[in-house]
């Protein structure tokens, strides 16, 4: 019988470390799979409280055919108030379950996992839609996401020679331009909300729950909005722009700005298509518009990633192995 084994964060991080063209690989194999119908991935299930209105856990169960073949499930909180402690928003952990027998495989710290597998997203829909190699970048948000988008940026050749970044805590800011200055050589300063909208290329990265760029602001041609964050927008700035989803079904709920978008016309002709879409030649966004990627975070995405990681661990003997894991391992 198969035992179980754990992967920490120190190793995630060190497996992860100078392989983000490697992770963008996976996630474009793992955004065509689930394309072709060989998948599972349900909608996730959030566990709010009462008490603390902005906290929530994330469960997103899934399974990916193709060259993976696992099922699993990533538990992920957010709890924005661990910021003010100087601690992380976000924390995880992802199961791999084998698809043969259903046992589960392994557990990997999948905090890491999850941000490498954003910004690997990130990375493609900036390459694969971008009409122009963009002179400025602009961040909204300086957390964990918005610096791991940005290092897969980098590794794809995008450059960050000129980033705005607006956060409403200050230090936030300070602390990512300070980041890029150092790691980059980048001319990264702190600036307002309209100044990092304007950008070429825009990142929005924030925790908000409900739109706060107002409803007349329209981005301009040729720019491009990474809108990971999903509610940061109103829909009339989306109703403006192409739109490129990862998945229209999962973005079209819990009020995320697509989804305001579709309650507000009533329809989703305002959807252009999905980056898988784009990838295959399927989908074409309008050149004369700006184009706005909206990606909800498919849990496929998380076994790609986390399978991609299993095997590399195995390779270097990085897997702590837990033999007797397993109390019964015969029905009779």
């Amino acid at each position: 019988m198969a035992g179980f084994s754990v992967l920490g964060g120190n190793d995630v991080h060190a497996l992860l470390d100078g392989r983000e063209k490697d992770v963008v690989e996976q996630v474009r194999a793992a955004y065509l799979t689930h394309h072709a119908g060989d998948s599972v991935n349900p909608d996730s299930y959030f566990l709010r409280f009462p008490e603390k209105p902005d906290a929530r856990i994330i469960a997103l169960p899934a399974y990916l055919g193709g060259e993976v073949g696992l099922a699993g499930i990533k538990w992920i909180s957010s709890f924005p108030g661990n910021v003010a402690r100087g601690e992380p928003r976000a924390s995880a952990v992802l199961v791999l379950n084998d698809y043969a027998t259903g046992r589960p495989m392994a557990l990997m710290e999948a905090a890491g996992i999850s941000a490498a597998r954003t910004a690997a997203s990130a990375a493609l829909a900036c390459t694969t839609l971008s009409t122009a190699v963009p002179a400025s970048v602009g961040v909204v948000g300086g957390g964990v996401i918005a610096r791991t988008v940005l290092r897969y940026l980098h590794a794809a050749g995008v450059p960050l020679a000129q980033v705005r970044c607006h956060d409403l805590d200050p230090a936030s800011a300070e602390a990512l331009t300070g980041h890029l200055r150092e790691r980059y050589g980048s001319d990264a300063r702190r600036g307002g909300l309209e100044e990092a909208l304007d950008c070429d290329l825009v990142l929005l990265a924030t925790t908000a729950p409900v739109p706060y760029v107002s409803p007349e602001h329209r981005f301009r041609v040729g720019q491009l909005v990474l809108n990971i964050s999903l509610r940061d927008l109103a829909p009339q700035t989306l109703l403006a722009a192409e739109n490129v989803l990862d998945d229209v079904e999962h973005c079209l709920k819990a009020d995320t700005s697509p989804h305001l978008a579709e309650q507000l016309t009533g329809g989703r002709e305002f959807v252009t298509g999905t980056l898988a879409g784009v990838l295959l030649g399927e989908v074409a966004p309008r050149a004369d518009r700006p184009t706005v990627f909206s990606p909800f975070g498919l849990g496929v995405l998380d076994l790609a990633v986390g399978h991609w990681l299993y095997r590399q661990a195995l390779q270097e003997d990085r897997l702590m192995q837990l033999p007797g894991f397993f109390g019964e391992t015969r029905r009779w």
